[in-house]
C-alpha cells in the first residue's frame, strides 16, 4: 500500500492507501487522510481538491483534459487534482497555498 503525506498548516499527516486508491474517495467515505484533503464534486470540475505535489509526481500519470482545463498553468508548478488521480506509488502534497513571491 503506497504511503501518502498529506501537508496541512505546517504539519505532516502520515497513513497508507490502498493500490490504485483514490483519495477523495477515500476521504467521502472517512477514511485515511481525512479530515486533512479538501474535496468537493469529485469530479473534477470544481478545483476543491487541487494539491501541489510535493514528491512522487514522476509516478502519476500525465494530466487529463480535467485537470489542464481546471488548474492551467498551476500544472507547471506541480498542482494536480486529487480526484482525478489514483495512486500507486508514495506521494506527499499539499493543498496550502504557493508562498507569494
Amino acid at each position: 500500500m503506497p504511503q501518502l503525506i498529506v501537508v496541512a498548516s505546517g504539519a505532516a499527516h502520515e497513513g497508507e492507501v490502498p493500490d490504485k486508491g483514490n483519495l477523495v474517495v477515500r476521504a467521502g467515505v472517512k477514511k485515511f487522510p481525512w479530515p486533512h484533503l479538501k474535496y468537493k464534486c469529485g469530479m473534477g470540475k470544481c478545483g476543491t481538491c487541487a494539491a501541489r505535489v510535493l514528491s512522487g509526481a514522476e509516478h502519476l500519470p500525465e494530466p487529463n483534459w480535467k485537470e489542464r482545463e481546471r488548474l492551467g498553468p498551476r500544472l507547471d508548478a506541480g498542482w494536480r487534482l486529487m480526484c482525478q488521480l489514483w495512486v500507486e506509488q508514495p506521494l506527499t502534497i499539499s493543498q496550502d497555498p504557493e508562498p507569494a513571491e
